[in-house]
Order: C-alpha cells, then sequence, then structure tokens
C-alpha cells in the first residue's frame, strides 16, 4: 500500500517510491501498478479503469524513486484516456497508455472457469520454488511476502493440464497477503501489481524452463490488463495462463482471470523476452 501510495510533486506529476528489496532492476508489475495510480489521479472519481497497455523501456533503478508524468489526452463523455512516462535519470524506462469508463450497463457474457482445485488444495508458491532453488528460497519468500500465490498445475509432461492443443499452460491462485481498503483503485492497481509475477512462466512450460534458469535471460516486454468487472485483490483469483507462441526469443502469454465464484474479472496478456544463453563454463 506504501508503494501505490504516490506523493503529487506537481499537476500531472507524481513520484513513486521504492521497497526494501535486493532486486538488481524494478519489478515491472510495480513499475505498472504506480503508472495506473499516477493516471487515475488525474480522472474524475467516476471513472473507472478498463484497460491499460503498456511497453517495458529500460530496466529500473531500485536505489531512486520513479517519477511518473502524466499527459491528459482526451476526455469524452463517457471515456477518458491518459498517458504516463515513467522517468528515472532523465530518461523513459516505462510508458503506460490507459481508458477509463463511466460505469454502464450492457450486454453481458463471459468464458466458464475451468474446473480446478481451490486455493487450500492447492500447492504454496514458495514451497514449490523451495524444492526448486533451496538457495534463493528464504530471498523469494521475503522479496514477494505482499503477495500469496497457490500452485494449481501446468501442462508440462505429467502435468495436471492435458490439451494436445493448447501445449503451454499453466494456472495459480493469487491474492494481496492482508487486507485492503475498499478503495476500487487500489484493487486495480494491487492486481496490476501482481499480474506480472507468473505469466512470463507459462511460455516456458514445455520447454523445462523457468525465469530464473542461469541459462535464460527473461524480462517483460509488454504488458497489458483489460478490467471486465470489479475484482478485489486481497480474495482469491484463479489466473489461467496459456502460451499460444513462443519464438524469435519472445514469449507470449495470456491470462484470464476468475474469481472463486466463476466470474470472469480481467484478461492480462504480455510478450516477454525469453532469450536462451550458452551456460559459461
Amino acid at each position: 500500500m506504501d508503494l501505490l501510495d504516490l506523493e503529487t510533486i506537481d499537476i500531472n506529476l507524481f513520484r513513486g517510491t521504492q521497497p526494501d528489496t535486493k532486486l538488481q532492476r524494478v519489478f515491472g508489475g510495480q513499475v505498472a501498478a504506480q503508472a495506473l495510480v499516477a493516471v487515475a489521479r488525474t480522472v474524475e472519481e467516476r471513472l473507472v479503469v478498463h484497460s491499460m497497455h503498456s511497453y517495458f523501456l529500460r530496466p529500473g533503478d531500485t536505489a531512486v524513486p520513479i517519477v511518473y508524468d502524466v499527459e491528459r489526452i482526451r476526455d469524452g463523455r463517457s471515456f477518458s484516456t491518459r498517458r504516463a512516462v515513467a522517468r528515472q535519470h532523465g530518461r523513459a524506462i516505462y510508458y503506460l497508455t490507459a481508458s477509463f469508463q463511466v460505469p454502464e450497463d450492457g450486454l453481458e457474457h463471459q468464458d466458464v472457469m475451468p474446473e480446478v482445485t481451490s486455493p487450500e488444495e492447492s500447492l504454496d508458491l514458495a514451497e514449490v520454488f523451495r524444492k526448486r532453488s533451496p538457495a534463493k528460497a528464504d530471498e523469494w519468500t521475503r522479496e514477494w511476502a505482499a503477495l500469496e500465490l497457490r500452485y494449481v498445475g501446468d501442462s508440462r509432461e505429467g502435468g495436471i493440464i492435458a490439451n494436445d492443443e493448447r501445449p503451454s499452460q499453466s494456472r495459480l491462485w493469487i491474492r494481496v497477503s492482508g487486507k485492503l481498503t475498499d478503495d476500487p483503485l487500489l484493487h486495480q492497481a494491487a492486481f496490476a501489481y501482481a499480474s506480472d509475477m507468473t505469466l512470463l512462466g507459462s511460455t516456458l512450460v514445455p520447454h523445462g524452463l523457468h525465469v530464473a534458469h542461469p541459462t535464460l535471460q527473461s524480462a517483460s516486454l509488454d504488458h497489458t490488463i483489460w478490467f471486465h468487472r470489479p475484482l478485489r485483490a486481497d480474495q482469491w483469483l484463479l489466473y489461467d495462463q496459456v502460451s499460444p507462441s513462443a519464438g524469435g526469443g519472445r514469449g507470449l502469454a495470456i491470462g484470464r482471470v476468475f474469481t472463486e465464484d466463476g466470474t470472469l474479472v480481467a484478461t492480462v496478456a504480455q510478450e516477454g523476452l525469453i532469450r536462451v544463453r550458452e551456460k559459461k563454463d
């Protein structure tokens, strides 16, 4: 919550703090969440963000704050559009374009949530990571203590998701650890933070790799979220992820986000760098 409480420097200009972290670069979900808060500060309260599209341009420096410069692109009767650039050391590290809408009634339909194990029956992702990289497990737990993640399964050989048409799938339950206020923007921003946590990993499922593998250079390149319906980031959300394609050193992942009662609340898409390098002796 402290990370999402931006300082107002001037009109359309905001500053975000950094967490106590050992990461070498700013977590992409953090800059996306802070940028969303920045643009939302410049629209009327009756407007709600329904989509955000962003590009990660440069690695962020975890030692200094990030400045967010917001441009008011358009204000209409039903929609408003904002653009923000995140800067450090005088250079742009991230761009966000977001669209806001006055809530209204309309035609309704949605995908059906897949049948999965409950969060309580699923594996704690921290324990999965501990088995995979015991030496880094404590550091991983410390860095991501603000989030709870439960691993449902994936489609690798012997995995619990079997689909010949989609060889690269994974499913997790996610939520913020603890209770948030009822501010809808806070929940959308907190979800934006969490949404960058595991999505790129789904592009690696059929290749037997993970994002921390020593032969892999990985990074988020772009990130998009469509918010369909209200959500609470402090309640369990099923993150149903699929990677339809990987090639050219890049992987594409798409995630459907459901509440426990089966309501589809968001869709996320991300393309990331998954460059395999020869391991040095």
